[in-house]
């Protein structure tokens, strides 16, 4: 049984639930309230989503009705957004970059996380605001020194959906780049809508796609990443801890207004994203105002249109 975790409700008033199939197939939401207060580090941690499968089964969980309801982030703010950059040989030459023989690794502060159809803030003096459509990794056990890639594995609770929105003016110019000051702006990481069990779903071979006002941009599969995720883990262990409900995102494929192919995102933009069986994702943009609160405002929206 296939199981996608999602956070419903007004940011940061959101309920834990788990949406599950009947025996007919039907797509039924339950809440995770008796089990955890959230789907976070420790709720992962604990065997979480073990215990859910079996409470599932034992008939101990409420139905709900998820209709009209905000969906956030699947995953509490993470203590820790680990990304990799230049993951897809054909990004890395529209990039102008050579593909790497080494993951290129970047930080991004946790409070750029987003729900998955919140409204999007572009930054005030932003010219050149892109889109990266990410499979996301999240961890479920402490990761530090992993010895084999199969450790690496056991350490990854499931995937989500991300989209990792870059300033390029901010990103690249000057001899180093700037790639914190590109990368880590308000609301520039819309995460999920479910977070899939590991166990649930291939990562290996899954098709990613971008629309940008209904028009195709990025279309891939995962399996063209040049580094895998368990080799991701593994790797970041070596130079980090890692810890449950720390997310990773995974490098972009080509189709990104830096190629110079596409225009940048203008207010008023809708870009949606979707990974097959992790769900679709809808941000509208807007300028945001200098001095003015910078977070996207929340727009709910039904699971039925997060189906990939």
């Amino acid at each position: 049984m296939t199981l996608k975790f999602a956070r419903l409700g007004t940011a940061g008033n959101e309920q834990p639930a788990v949406i599950a199939q009947d025996a007919h197939g039907v797509e039924k939401y339950f809440s995770l309230a008796t089990l955890t207060q959230d789907i976070d580090g420790g709720f992962l941690a604990s065997d979480g989503i073990e215990r859910t499968r079996a409470a599932l089964e034992n008939g101990e969980l409420a139905e709900i009705s998820a209709e009209g309801l905000r969906i956030g982030a699947p995953v509490a703010r993470p203590g820790a957004v680990v990304a990799i950059g230049l993951n897809y040989t054909a990004h890395a030459a529209e990039s102008g970059a050579t593909p790497p023989e080494v993951p290129v690794v970047f930080l991004k502060p946790s409070n750029t996380i987003a729900g998955p159809f919140d409204a999007a803030p572009i930054p005030p003096s932003s010219e050149k605001y892109d889109w990266e459509v990410e499979l996301a990794i999240v961890i479920g056990k402490e990761a530090s020194y992993l010895s084999s890639m199969e450790e690496a594995e056991n350490c990854i609770a499931g995937y989500a959906v991300a989209n990792d929105l870059s300033e390029r003016d901010y990103q690249i110019p000057g001899a180093a780049g700037q790639w914190t000051k590109g990368k880590t702006l308000p609301g520039s990481t819309p995460l999920g809508p479910w977070l899939v069990p590991a166990g649930d779903i291939d990562a290996g071979d899954l098709r990613l796609r971008t629309l940008v006002n209904g028009e195709a941009r990025q279309d891939s599969s995962t399996s063209d990443m040049i580094f895998g995720p368990a080799t991701i883990v593994h790797h970041l262990s070596q130079y980090m801890v890692l810890e449950p409900g720390d997310v990773i995102i995974t490098g972009t494929p080509e189709g990104v207004a830096l190629s110079g192919r596409f225009p940048f995102i203008q207010p008023g933009d809708v870009v949606e994203l979707e990974i097959d069986g992790l769900g679709r994702q809808r941000q509208e943009f807007f300028r945001a105002q200098a001095g003015a609160a910078q977070a996207g405002s929340a727009h709910a929206a039904p699971f039925a249109s997060t189906s990939a």
